[in-house]
């Protein structure tokens, strides 16, 4: 009879420690889509706008010509070197990485199509986060909880004229780019860890 009340006494025990535990450990609240995009643009918003580096290419000059952002002043010997001066309207969309304003336009040939020449837009905006995948479980170093999402950086082109967003289009020009980035479970709540 004491067996069985010493089995019957262990065993409520045990199912009452089982539900202490269970009752202390709390399931993470879920981090869906929307809220990854959230944290992930708030961080970009955060951060400094900054013009945008715009590759110009053979297409991408003649485009400023016609947009009448800069015209040709000198044109060299061999054919194939010009220099540039933005226009008053350009100064007002464009500014050069060195600062001045005359574009050296040196490609190494006449057929040397794939040279380009670097211009910052005179706008500065901020990156935009789209095209989530699944957030998915993640393992980080230091972290309890942590997840993980694949995303699309877009290059905010916004207030960038027409005619410049064009040559912005050109290839070799990097819009998008794709990234990851890392969350963790800080007292109950997601926070961003780290963008890649």
């Amino acid at each position: 009879m004491s067996n069985r009340f010493t089995l019957k006494a262990f065993g409520a025990a045990a199912l009452l420690t089982a539900g202490f535990v269970l009752a202390g450990c709390k399931s993470a609240p879920e981090l869906t889509q929307a809220q990854a995009q959230s944290l992930i643009q708030a961080d970009y918003d955060h951060a400094d706008a900054a013009p945008i580096d715009i590759m110009v290419n053979d297409l991408g000059m003649r485009e400023g010509i016609t947009a009448k952002y800069w015209n040709r002043t000198t044109f060299y010997p061999n054919k194939y070197w010009a220099d540039f001066k933005l226009t008053d309207q350009g100064k007002k969309v464009v500014k050069l990485p060195g600062g001045g304003d005359v574009i050296q336009w040196r490609p190494s040939s006449l057929d040397d199509k794939n040279y380009t020449y670097h211009l910052l837009t005179v706008v500065a905006n901020r990156k935009k986060a789209g095209g989530l995948g699944d957030v998915t479980d993640e393992m980080i170093a230091g972290a309890d909880t942590a997840k993980g999402v694949q995303f699309t950086e877009h290059l905010d082109l916004t207030g960038v004229p027409d005619p410049l967003q064009e040559i912005a289009h050109n290839p070799g020009n990097q819009l998008t780019a794709k990234r990851h980035a890392d969350f963790v479970l800080t007292n109950g709540a997601w926070s961003l860890k780290a963008v890649q």
